[in-house]
């Protein structure tokens, strides 16, 4: 589990207020959840690269992402070891693996160990956390 106390992009609340809509706001920086199937990234399926809707951060590509029928964009891999960040939440009761962005440390969603191969890991991430860039040959 990384922990990432230092990230790369600082910005006071007021102006992550003023770069991100209500909902990105309410999930990236105050660790908030949307509603399951809300997300137009769900049906994604092109090839390209999910991306921190807060600051362009590379994530996830199309090739890790499966159908994990929870109503969130899921991936069994980051796209690289260093985009990402784990944290534990012990929120709601229960103990979690937060996963949050490395660049700008805004809050994606979690990690569980219920995914397919080859990695076993499900990273259930916000949508509304995340936008998608298409390879350009699509």
């Amino acid at each position: 589990m990384t922990i990432n106390s230092d990230p790369k992009v600082h910005k006071s609340e007021e102006e992550w207020r003023e770069l991100l809509t209500p909902e990105q706001f309410h999930v990236l920086r105050k660790h908030g959840t949307e509603r399951a199937g809300s997300s137009t990234l769900n049906d994604e399926h092109r090839d390209g690269t999910f991306i921190c809707a807060a600051c362009d951060n590379l994530l996830f590509k199309t090739n890790a992402k499966f159908e994990s029928g929870t109503g969130w964009p899921s991936f069994f891999q980051p796209y690289s070891a260093d985009a990402i960040t784990e944290h534990k939440d012990r929120s709601f009761f229960m103990t979690r693996i937060e996963v949050r962005c490395a660049n700008c440390d805004g809050h994606l969603g979690h990690v569980f160990k219920d995914g397919p191969q080859p990695t076993g890991l499900r990273y259930c991430m916000n949508g509304v956390a995340m936008n998608f860039t298409p390879d350009e040959n699509d």
